[in-house]
């Protein structure tokens, strides 16, 4: 009998050892995370993200990850990057699917695909201020996933689910962040 390696690029062992940190050291899990966001012209601005807290101390990503944010043409806009809110479905994409692997790795469980689709339905009466009853955000977000691995449909909705449950991005969406807002 030969056994096969899982690899589906994530340390779990790098990960536990962190989580085994944090119990010895709980005040090295404090994070802050950072974007700073520089207004180009009209509707656009670009997100520079290079810097952050963990671990105890500031850390530096290995180089500096820009972002174009814009409006499309139809909004009266240049189109020089997608809108915020489709950040936040990147985001949540991102979140989700990093934990999927994350969990598969760690549940032994070899992946070959994942792909979701995520949409959210937004009506612009209330961004726009037409209808003080419509909220600006989104009314509902939708994942759709499909995800080819060497596992039943059990397995692969277990690793949806408790990705789910330890998604950082799905948790902002779902529950209330207090949220400030200063002019210096």
């Amino acid at each position: 009998m030969t056994t096969s390696l899982v690899d589906n690029g994530v340390n779990v062992e790098a990960l536990l050892g962190a989580r085994e940190a944090f119990a010895d050291a709980p005040q090295i899990a404090q994070f802050q995370w950072r974007s700073t966001v520089s207004w180009v012209n009209g509707t656009h601005s670009r997100a520079d993200v290079q810097t952050f807290f963990g671990f105890g101390e500031q850390q530096t990503h290995r180089k500096v990850f820009a972002f174009d944010i814009d409006h499309p043409l139809q909004f009266a806009a240049q189109d020089n990057g997608i809108t915020p809110v489709e950040y936040v479905l990147v985001a949540l994409g991102g979140c989700l699917t990093a934990g999927i692997a994350a969990v598969a790795q760690q549940r032994q469980i070899q992946l070959r695909a994942i792909q979701a689709s995520v949409t959210a339905e937004m009506d612009l009466h209330g961004i726009l201020g037409a209808d003080p009853d419509i909220r600006n955000g989104f009314s509902g977000v939708r994942v759709d996933y499909r995800i080819e691995a060497d596992a039943t449909s059990e397995e692969i909705e277990a690793l949806v689910a408790q990705s789910q449950k330890r998604s950082a991005v799905y948790d902002i969406l779902t529950n209330p962040t207090a949220v400030t807002v200063d002019v210096s």
